[in-house]
């Protein structure tokens, strides 16, 4: 069940001046599709609008901060934080999952914890944020909830998401994880790696990064998600 956007605003420290983009921002297309409300809009337009702004201001952060960077190093890292896992672990520290207005079939399947609905809504409510105060307030949030979750090379921080996942499905006594590396894209001096991780036959979740490793936790942390474990 989606949670006001009220507390969400409160949490965040943050007042919007037109709450129908806030709203717009958590709305998925299949709630737009199911009920039919007059005036209501899916957040896709505004996710087009997040990414962009996302690519922007984390370029800005990047260059100011690493002044000693070259041009492609700076690129590969602002693409380890704009892409889908970092912020679907962005979204999920901030419970947007939780505010998101999902259709029932959305819902019976679990949309709310699915990766690219989280990184959707993240860079959806980027793209409200920049509508209703501007390219500073988006800079503010940032600095506060995004940010200080990057190591001091630039990078999101990669905590130990494997072990926090094989401690659950001990726990639980759930099986045997495998991990795999699935597709190796770039060229060689800008290898990217996608991983899986499988229990069985089931997919539980899927992660990219720019060793082997980064993907393999990045995985876990999608696996997490899925299985609705609260990341540490």
């Amino acid at each position: 069940m989606n949670r006001d956007l009220k507390q969400l605003q409160s949490a965040l420290g943050i007042c919007f001046h037109n709450p129908s983009l806030l709203r717009q921002a958590f709305t998925h297309s299949s709630y737009v599709n199911e009920n039919r409300v007059a005036g209501s809009k899916d957040n896709e337009r505004l996710e087009f609008l997040g990414d962009a702004v996302l690519e922007l201001t984390v370029s800005e952060y990047l260059y100011d901060t690493f002044p000693h960077r070259t041009e492609g190093e700076l690129t590969k890292l602002r693409a380890s934080i704009v892409c889908e896992p970092s912020l679907v672990l962005f979204a999920e520290q901030l419970d947007f999952g939780s505010y998101v207005l999902l259709g029932k079939g959305e819902e019976l399947t679990g949309g709310r914890t699915r990766p690219a609905l989280l990184a959707d809504v993240f860079e959806s409510f980027v793209g409200a944020l920049y509508l209703d105060q501007g390219l500073e307030a988006v800079k503010v949030f940032l600095r506060q909830h995004v940010f200080p979750k990057l190591s001091g090379e630039g990078k999101p921080q990669i905590l130990d998401y494997k072990t926090q996942l094989q401690e659950h499905t001990q726990q639980h006594n759930m099986g045997l994880l495998e991990y795999r590396i699935v597709e190796e894209r770039g060229p060689a001096h800008e290898k990217e790696f996608i991983a899986e991780v499988k229990m069985g036959d089931k997919l539980l979740g899927q992660g990219c990064g720019r060793s082997k490793k980064e993907a393999e936790q990045q995985a876990a942390a999608q696996a997490l998600l899925s299985l609705n474990v609260k990341v540490r």
